[in-house]
């Protein structure tokens, strides 16, 4: 063997000179703290609840347009009914036994029997 050893130092070193190992670099991928699923879910839940609050707003918005509409109709209600009371007070007024017979005596009636009677019956039964 120390001839084989001395031969393998007497040749060239090139031909037994291990090939150098090539270096491989492996990139490794930075993988986020989110994965692809997770942000489809977060971006359909959030989609989902901007498409909610759009809802909530425009309901809203329709219920207060509603609401002050109604309130206008309720406002001109009471001014009707209230405007309603005061012709049914003045109608009364103007219907007075005394008031028609100062009226027929100015105008030169003669009233023969002094009872006047009011005829309302008609009036109520509307």
């Amino acid at each position: 063997m120390s001839a084989n050893h001395a031969r393998q130092w007497q040749q060239p070193r090139t031909q037994q000179r291990p090939e150098k190992q090539q270096k491989v670099s492996v990139k490794v991928q930075k993988q986020g703290w989110i994965t692809k699923g997770e942000k489809i879910i977060y971006s359909a839940v959030g989609a989902m609840l901007i498409a909610t609050g759009i809802f909530v707003v425009s309901f809203s918005s329709s219920t207060d347009t509603l609401n002050r509409d109604l309130q206008k109709l309720e406002n001109t209600v009471q001014t009707q009914q209230m405007t309603n009371e005061e012709l049914v007070f003045e109608v009364k007024e103007l219907s007075r036994p005394e008031r028609i017979t100062q009226i027929a005596e100015e105008n030169g009636l003669k009233i023969q029997n002094a009872q006047v009677k009011q005829t309302h019956a008609f009036n109520e039964s509307e």
